[in-house]
């Protein structure tokens, strides 16, 4: 009775193992960016767009501001 050896994975090979499935599960969950802050987009964009304010930009960086909190939350950088 023989019995089939079993191969043992090098350090190196495990490491390599480890990260690889840390990255792929980090990839599964985080969530793409045109599914979070939908109702910050949705502010923002209406503000950009239907602004009487001279500049616009100046009028809606309040909305812009927590847009970016939002995704940042995320791991989203803008």
């Amino acid at each position: 009775m023989s019995s089939p050896a079993a191969s043992i994975p090098s350090l190196g090979q495990t490491a390599s193992a480890v990260q690889a499935s840390a990255q792929s599960s980090d990839a599964a969950a985080k969530p793409k960016p045109c599914c979070v802050c939908k109702d910050e987009k949705a502010k923002r964009d209406e503000c950009m767009l239907f602004s009487n304010a001279p500049d616009p930009r100046k009028d809606c960086q309040s909305t812009v501001d927590l847009y970016k909190t939002c995704m940042a939350g995320f791991g989203f950088k803008i």
